[in-house]
């Protein structure tokens, strides 16, 4: 019988199994009963494989593509329908795609133990202290935030050659004494692990069903993302056109990012407050809308450097280039914001208490911004720049060119 969620309640249709390595084995008999009961039998061909001998139902393998859609899982609603899924499907797996088409109450779930729980319990580590991440079937880049030293990192990857890729990047960014630890296969029979620095990484015929674990050491050279904002400007590639790092500090603090926010970077240069602007979280999004092609092509570069790839360039001029785009939760003018039409149209594409942030190095810019302070209220402030460098033999105060925000909360 299909599993009840409560007494009265109508039957929960869809039934969600973790399978790990050991196939049936590692099932109990709840998980064991439901995927004999089902009429379909959802899951890669490998995970269907696992459980021929018990499923009596149709096995129906997830397409090529995959569908995150769950068409064919949809359309089954309301018969007995099993879903087989690696390890925990709540922890990158299918049971988040299935949530966000399926309620929870209409759902039953049985997770196994994910991979990166079985990598903490291989090697003593506590998930708790380490970075987790997952690089399958996403950019390798996603993992250059975590490069600290010292620190301990579990990666799930998408293949056999991911490793040694990921030790290349390594010692490219000084951290080659680091310590690669690769599991393969983990929890069952042909589970693997071997070790090799990531400068003399030489491991051969790697399992694609594989976690790589990472034991970070690195140089003085080592190119290491604070976690602070204001990063280094070195850090970005720049023709000069960049937020300078304490101004950018500044303007990330009055852009005030929240979880899950979408922010517009107008005039983006380099790309450096959209960048660090999703270096805020993992759930940060930004767009970097630029006219120049050069430095929008540097903006992508910059964005994978960084480890947030997903930033989203779009190569034209504002207003015009950003019809279309999704409404944003706060938008940064940098540049190009004494241009006709592109501060009105920044105000208006903001929600009701969306988040206004522009910098004015010239008269005509900061003439904008202070009739707009007028007229809206906000915060409007100067900031002034000293820093220190040689006159003849001794030192002086060298002032930078005053920056002029004006911050502003839309009504």
């Amino acid at each position: 019988m299909p599993a009840e969620s409560k007494r009265g309640a109508k039957p929960k249709w869809l039934t969600v199994i973790g399978i790990g390595e050991d196939g049936l084995a590692g099932l109990g008999d709840e998980a064991k009963r439901l995927i004999a009961e089902a009429e379909f039998v959802f899951g890669g061909k490998r995970h269907l494989a696992l459980v021929a001998s018990l499923a009596k139902g149709e096995a129906r393998a997830w397409p090529v593509p995959f569908d995150a859609g769950m068409a064919d899982v949809l359309a089954l609603a309301g018969r007995q329908v099993c879903v087989l899924a690696s390890g925990d499907p709540f922890f990158h797996g299918v049971g988040a795609t299935l949530a966000r088409k399926v309620k929870p109450g209409q759902m039953h779930v049985i997770p196994a133990p994910s991979a990166t729980s079985l990598a903490a319990a291989r090697l003593g580590w506590a998930l708790q202290d380490i970075e987790t991440v997952s690089l399958h079937g996403r950019p390798l880049d996603l993992i250059r935030p975590l490069l600290q030293p010292r620190a301990r990192i579990l990666a799930l990857t998408s293949d056999g050659d991911a490793p040694a890729t990921i030790a290349r990047l390594l010692v490219e960014l000084d951290f080659g004494g680091s310590r690669l630890t690769v599991l393969e296969a983990l929890g069952g029979p042909n589970e693997k692990l071997r070790s090799a620095r990531a400068d003399a990484f030489d491991l051969r015929d790697i399992n694609p069903l594989n976690v790589l674990a990472l034991e970070l050491e690195s140089t003085q050279e080592a190119r290491i993302l604070p976690l602070s904002v204001g990063r280094a400007d070195h850090l970005f590639e720049h023709d000069g056109q960049i937020t300078k790092h304490d101004i950018r500090a500044m303007t990330l603090a009055a852009l005030a990012p929240r979880r899950g926010e979408l922010l517009w970077d107008i005039g983006a240069g380099s790309g450096s407050i959209g960048i660090e602007w999703m270096l805020a979280h993992p759930s940060m999004r930004a767009i970097a809308i630029e006219a120049n092609s050069d430095r929008a092509a540097r903006i992508v570069r910059n964005a994978a450097h960084c480890g947030v790839p997903g930033l989203v360039v779009v190569e034209g001029s504002a207003p015009k280039a950003l019809a279309g785009l999704d409404t944003p939760d706060a938008i940064f003018i940098g540049g190009g914001g004494s241009d006709a039409g592109v501060l009105n149209a920044a105000i208006k594409a903001l929600p009701s208490r969306g988040r206004l942030v522009a910098n004015a190095v010239t008269l005509e810019m900061e003439a904008l911004l202070l009739a707009e302070h007028i007229k809206r209220g906000g915060d409007l402030t100067r900031i002034t720049i000293s820093r220190a460098s040689p006159v003849g033999s001794m030192q002086a105060w060298r002032p930078a060119m005053p920056v002029t925000q004006w911050s502003w909360v839309k009504p």
